[in-house]
């Protein structure tokens, strides 16, 4: 569990302001003083003697042993996103948000076992779901997340996991997470939600009754394109006694340099969220208007049609607006080469407004008829609002709507 200090044991209250928290927890500065945290760019670490070597691998002492595991740097990024993840105890970052999605499954998986998950899934977690998992004897079941029916209707006696997007990438369904952590309860099935498109300062699934989030820090947290990361939090004991095993034997250790960027990119995390949410709100009601989009999906209007599950769960309706462009490819590949300020990018989470076109990119290793089924249509797009001028980017888009 974090310790809420910044250096030499000041205290940071338990009530204070998530902003600040954001500044301020993680903060362990050295004997030099310095106003920015340090980086600690190495591998190992050496000790006094022979004793307090094994004392720091068999646990019975505190200390670092190696940066696969984590180091200082590693460690202060992980006290900062426990004070910003509501409810959670522990975390550990990783090397990308797959990488922790992919450990947050497979540490605590075997063959015989039964996972649920949602059928809309961003290309490489499908992947997991869908090809990986049932290679290694793990039956599957797919259900619309929005769902309740089919999701009491999945459960098994082998039921040990449950894995959901939502928002979901890239259509942002939604999943009613206190409903579907009720049902996770009743089995005792470990309850994993990917929070990446909403973020915690938006939804709070640990205390809607998830067990486990996952973020790819790649995205929002960093917020300039800058790094590859990936967080998972949870409980002290599932992330000590379950994941960190797993993690420290395979491998996906986060770069201290990636830490600190990532560390250093969330002091303005919270502020950037709210200008990405209001260009986002703007923009979805500007298209939802235009006569050459067939639909707008943005969790908060009233057209999406989980708007009443976004409204329970989510304070606003996100950073990112997925819609359909009349006509099919054609109309939205001619409508993406005619933006200007609008950058064509299978990445999201930028200052910069990114956009993609899911079918060809992202989710391209779906089969069609697949993709078709959930509504991943060739006429579908992706957009991740940035932070220019709201202005400024709805008139990028009408002018190559026209």
């Amino acid at each position: 569990m974090y310790k809420m200090t910044d250096y030499k044991g000041k205290k940071i209250s338990n009530k204070t302001a998530l902003q600040t928290k954001l500044v301020r927890v993680g903060s362990n500065r050295s004997n030099y003083g310095e106003t920015s945290e340090a980086i600690f760019m190495n591998s190992g670490f050496c000790y006094d003697d022979a004793a307090v070597a094994e004392s720091r691998f068999n646990g019975s002492a505190p200390g670092y042993v190696y940066s696969r595991y984590t180091n200082p740097t590693l460690r202060a990024l992980e006290e900062r996103l426990i004070a910003l993840e509501e409810g959670a105890e522990e975390a550990c970052v990783m090397a990308s948000g797959m990488a922790a999605v992919f450990a947050s499954i497979m540490c605590d998986i075997k063959p015989g076992d039964h996972i649920i998950s949602t059928k809309v899934l961003f290309g490489s977690c499908h992947y997991i779901i869908n090809t990986i998992l049932p290679r290694i004897g793990v039956e599957v079941t797919l259900v619309d997340g929005h769902d309740l029916t089919q999701w009491k209707k999945a459960f098994k006696k082998n039921t040990t996991q449950v894995f959901v997007e939502s928002p979901a990438n890239p259509t942002l369904l939604l999943v009613d997470i206190a409903e579907v952590a009720k049902l996770c309860k009743k089995h005792k099935a470990r309850f994993i939600v990917d929070n990446i498109f909403a973020g915690p300062v938006i939804q709070k699934p640990i205390k809607l009754g998830a067990d486990v989030v996952v973020y790819s820090t790649t995205k929002h947290m960093d917020g300039h394109g800058r790094t590859l990361g990936g967080a998972v939090l949870s409980t002290e004991k599932f992330i000590k006694e379950t994941l960190l095993p797993f993690h420290r034997h395979t491998g996906p250790a986060l770069s201290p340099f990636n830490a600190w960027v990532i560390l250093k990119a969330l002091e303005s995390y919270g502020l950037r969220i709210e200008r990405h949410c209001e260009n986002a709100v703007k923009i979805a009601k500007f298209l939802e208007g235009h006569k050459n989009i067939e639909k707008v999906m943005y969790p908060t209007l009233k057209g999406h049609p989980h708007y009443n599950i976004a409204k329970k769960q989510m304070s606003n309706g996100g950073p990112l607006v997925a819609f359909y462009v009349k006509g099919g490819k054609k109309k939205a590949f001619s409508f993406l080469n005619k933006l200007q300020i609008v950058d064509i990018s299978n990445n999201l989470g930028d200052a910069k407004s990114l956009i993609t076109h899911p079918a060809t990119t992202t989710h391209s290793n779906i089969d069609v008829k697949t993709r078709e089924t959930i509504g991943l249509t060739d006429g579908l797009l992706r957009l991740s609002v940035g932070l220019e001028d709201v202005n400024d980017l709805i008139n990028d888009l009408a002018n190559a709507l026209k």
